[in-house]
């Protein structure tokens, strides 16, 4: 029997399909996320399964709305993620809770749960990349402490 991570990251490419970018970000996400969770108290499984399928609502989005913004996301996500979670043996609140990290991830504040800002703080640093080239290490700092919601998930952002 393969593990839940295995499983989910499965079904998040059968979902995605062909789109090699989608899955490489989700796949990303997750590997910052396992970072993260070594220092900061959780629910792991939680945190795995909402980090692999947090951008799971992108091609309903496009397909609805003919855009992939986090607003969209955030409503199209929940839905299809829980359909995923529930061809599982997974526990309705399981299933909630990874739905409402989805349903927030780009919406930092709505939820203030430790598993919530693992899997924020992990996107966030898939998607800082070329955003933060040309600040000063002073203004790197500050965005940072603004910006992310872990200790973590700083100190991560901090050494790239």
């Amino acid at each position: 029997m393969k593990n839940l991570k295995d499983i989910l990251i499965a079904d998040m490419k059968s979902y995605f399909g062909k789109d090699e970018k989608r899955i490489a970000h989700a796949l990303k996400v997750t590997e910052f996320a396992e970072e993260i969770l070594k220092e900061e108290d959780c629910n792991r499984d939680i945190v795995i399964a909402a980090a692999i399928l947090h951008d799971i609502g992108i091609p309903e989005s496009e397909r609805k709305y003919g855009s992939n913004a986090g607003h969209y996301q955030e409503m199209e996500g929940p839905p299809i993620a829980r359909g995923i979670l529930s061809r599982h043996e997974l526990k309705e609140s399981f299933i909630d809770e990874v739905c409402e990290i989805i349903g927030n991830h780009h919406s930092p504040g709505k939820i203030n749960t430790n598993n919530f800002k693992i899997v924020y703080d992990a996107d966030c640093l898939v998607n800082m990349g070329n955003a933060f080239k040309r600040k000063t290490k002073d203004e790197l700092v500050n965005i940072v402490e603004k910006v992310f919601l872990t200790e973590t998930g700083k100190k991560i952002a901090l050494r790239l």
